[in-house]
């Protein structure tokens, strides 16, 4: 059993806490938060003790786990604090604001020898695990070329940090960040970036970005970023092989479609829809970090998996400021 303190008491707090409240070898132990109020009125749902000072629950908790989701530019110091004392980790994504804070926070947990989890949810999501089946079994042929693309609206947050985009990282940091590392797993690592957007527009409340990625199997990436969604959060991914073009869109009630090309002979191509079932991915992956954690092994996303990721965020940024691209290999 692991007794897990969640430092954050948001919308992600939250369902952080439910997931660990729902598995029989985790207990929601504590809910740490500045503001008192809210920290109390998540507390009461898991019998958890409350706490408005970090260090203060690290001592005193009981705790083995500290389970991070907070602004962005908090994350590097709350895993080094957390390793400082002992406890394995869970944090939300991106790891840090910086590839420079991200290094150090990994280099905690490995001074501290405790495992460091970065909670990359999108390869839970059913969907996109089903996409990177489909890709790895050959269903399209020799991957060649990618278009994701996801947004909505701008989140609020405390003090409406998101839209200070120098703390959030904007829509890439915040939003492509799960793209980028899925299409990490499905094509391995990036070695070119460039990226045109309105990070530096100033536009109040207002985001886009579109990243293109080359990755060192050669496969190039189209990856879309946007905040101006007005309602509504919308993904979309093409995968384009030599044998034909895979296609997956949320809002469409049968998501996943090949088309196939016509081998030589045939009439046509074949259209195979697929309809995943939906699961919780916050549960599975949370799950897969504790399991981990009892078992002894290593969670699937990696202390490197994290720092990649902003790797990528971060040059993708650069791009956009300076408009040249950026080598990272």
């Amino acid at each position: 059993m692991k007794r897990v303190g969640v430092i954050g008491a948001g919308t992600m707090g939250r369902t952080h806490a439910s997931a660990y409240a729902r598995m029989a070898s985790a207990k929601v132990a504590a809910i740490c938060d500045p503001r008192a109020d809210v920290a109390e009125e998540v507390a009461k749902s898991f019998s958890a003790r409350v706490f408005t000072d970090v260090e203060k629950m690290l001592a005193e908790g009981e705790i083995d786990v500290v389970d991070i989701c907070t602004p962005t530019i908090t994350h590097a110091d709350y895993v080094k604090a957390a390793a400082a004392a002992g406890k394995h980790v869970s944090c939300e994504k991106p790891l840090a604001r910086t590839v420079e804070q991200a290094e150090e926070a990994v280099k905690a947990c490995e001074d501290a020898g405790v495992t460091l989890f970065i909670a990359h949810v999108l390869r839970w999501f059913p969907e996109y695990r089903k996409l990177r089946e489909l890709v790895k079994s050959g269903a399209v042929g020799e991957a060649v070329e990618v278009r994701t693309s996801r947004g909505g609206p701008l989140s609020r947050g405390i003090s409406d940090w998101y839209a200070d985009l120098k703390q959030s990282g904007g829509a890439v940091l915040d939003v492509v960040i799960h793209d980028f590392d899925w299409l990490r797993t499905c094509f391995g690592d990036v070695k070119r970036v460039y990226a045109r957007g309105l990070y530096e527009s100033g536009i109040p409340r207002m985001d886009y970005a579109l990243v293109t990625l080359r990755f060192e199997s050669g496969v190039i990436a189209h990856v879309e970023a946007t905040y101006a969604r007005p309602s509504g959060f919308v993904t979309s991914v093409e995968i384009a092989g030599n044998e034909g073009l895979l296609n997956y869109r949320n809002m469409d009630s049968m998501p996943i479609v090949i088309e196939c090309r016509a081998k030589e002979g045939m009439s046509s191509g074949v259209i195979v829809p697929e309809s995943p079932t939906a699961y919780d991915p916050y549960y599975l992956e949370l799950e897969h970090f504790i399991t981990c954690l009892e078992e002894g092994r290593t969670p699937d996303v990696t202390p490197r998996d994290g720092v990649e990721a902003v790797r990528i965020c971060e040059a993708a940024l650069t791009s956009i400021t300076t408009g040249e691209p950026v080598v990272l290999r």
